[in-house]
């Protein structure tokens, strides 16, 4: 008789995103006069950039013909898309990346949660607490967690990196020596950032004791301050202990087109094997790549034209960041995020748990947002909100949350 992975019988209960959607739809059936305001998810709201769109017809009306006609995509993606990405996200900055160092995906949390395949199931993963699920949900059902103990709501073989208010919601260098390190900067979903020196000092760590970092720089684009990393490659060494995931979904709004890209460096090895030849072996075994006519918009993004208007966007998004962040704080909450990021993360009032507050702000405001507990143990007692939504609708949840 076939037997499953019971790895995932271990998960508890579903999906965090999916809990709330079953939460919400649940209050909506019940209430079907109220209008619901979704703060919760990071799903972009403003449509596709005019060059995108312009880019995709026009990709389009190339399969139309014999000529232009694309098929299978080559195994690390077009290089017209691969060596804009080199230039302009690495080289511009400093970073020593080539084109053939980059794999074009589907999105980064495809990668995110397929990297795995590539390690061994005996690592042991150390993740930042609070963290985007699907790094220790993955790894779940790879069997690399051990059991979950649901009385700390963590994970019985993984390292937890408590990032609190103590520590500006950042991570300190773990006590246990872990094997892999996922880093996420901008943080979801705390919206906080470390300096340059700080990731300087991630890189020389795991240099020094043999990890691998996996650094989700899916929010770069949103980085405002100076002496904030848009990359983990403007730091010495990252080379040989990085490798790096980006999205097209929160720079350009591809949540629905869906596009991103991994990068590995062919110096990162494990004695002498290297990473990238593991991945491009995996890339190409299970993956047929993403297609022409996505890729193609996503160099549009490159173009002087497409920087300029993704630009426009990510400033309509950081100015919701900016109304959440200041009329919160006017309504005495304690709030932080929302200017390299667009997350804002506040302490729930009153003491009440995350889930407590969710219902709370659902049934009193109509307003959604996401339980930071759903994030690791350190998001208990706080909450995320997105600055996804529309402007209209931002500023009417804020004036909701107000009145409560």
């Amino acid at each position: 008789m076939f037997k499953i992975n019971e790895n995932y019988l271990k998960l508890p209960g579903s999906y965090l995103f999916s809990t709330i959607a079953k939460k919400v739809n649940a209050y909506q059936n019940a209430n079907p006069d109220k209008e619901i305001i979704r703060l919760g998810i990071g799903d972009v709201t403003l449509p596709l950039s005019p060059v995108v769109i312009d880019t995709l017809h026009s990709a389009v009306d190339e399969m139309a013909h014999k000529e232009t006609f694309k098929g299978y995509a080559p195994d690390l993606g077009y290089e017209f898309l691969r060596n804009a990405i080199a230039d302009f996200d690495y080289k511009r900055r400093g970073a020593d990346i080539n084109a053939d160092e980059i794999f074009v995906s589907d999105g980064a949390k495809s990668d995110s949660g397929n990297i795995g395949d590539i390690f061994s199931v005996d690592n042991k993963i150390a993740v930042c607490d609070p963290v985007y699920p699907v790094y220790v949900d993955t790894n779940a059902m790879a069997g690399r967690t051990g059991d979950y103990l649901p009385d700390l709501g963590k994970w019985s073989n993984v390292i937890y990196m408590p990032c609190t208010a103590e520590t500006n919601f950042a991570p300190d260098l773990p006590k246990e020596t872990p094997d892999i390190i996922y880093l996420c900067f901008p943080n979801n979903p705390t919206g906080s950032t470390i300096t340059k020196s700080e990731l300087q000092r991630w890189v020389d760590y795991a240099n020094k004791v043999g990890a691998v970092i996996i650094y989700d720089a899916a929010y770069e684009a949103y980085i405002s301050e100076e002496d904030v990393p848009h990359t983990i490659y403007e730091c010495e060494g990252a080379r040989t202990c990085a490798i790096e995931l980006r999205s097209f979904s929160k720079n350009a709004g591809f949540t629905g087109t869906r596009l991103g890209f991994t990068v590995i460096p062919k110096d990162l090895k494990s004695g002498d094997v290297m990473l990238h030849s593991l991945w491009a072996r995996r890339h190409g075994t299970k993956f047929n790549g993403a297609p022409y006519i996505i890729q193609k918009a996503g160099a549009a993004i490159y173009t002087e034209e497409g920087q300029k208007q993704t630009k426009e966007q990510i400033a309509y998004y950081m100015n919701n960041a900016k109304t959440i962040l200041t009329g919160l704080k006017e309504a005495g909450y304690t709030v932080s995020g929302g200017v390299n990021a667009p997350y804002i993360w506040l302490k729930t009032p009153d003491k009440m748990t995350s889930w407590e507050f969710f219902d709370y702000l659902l049934e009193n405001a109509n307003v959604v947002g996401t339980p930071g507990s759903g994030f690791g143990p350190s998001g208990e007692g706080y909450f995320r909100l997105t600055a996804f939504g529309s402007y209209e609708n931002t500023v009417r949840a804020l004036d909701r949350i107000k009145a409560l």
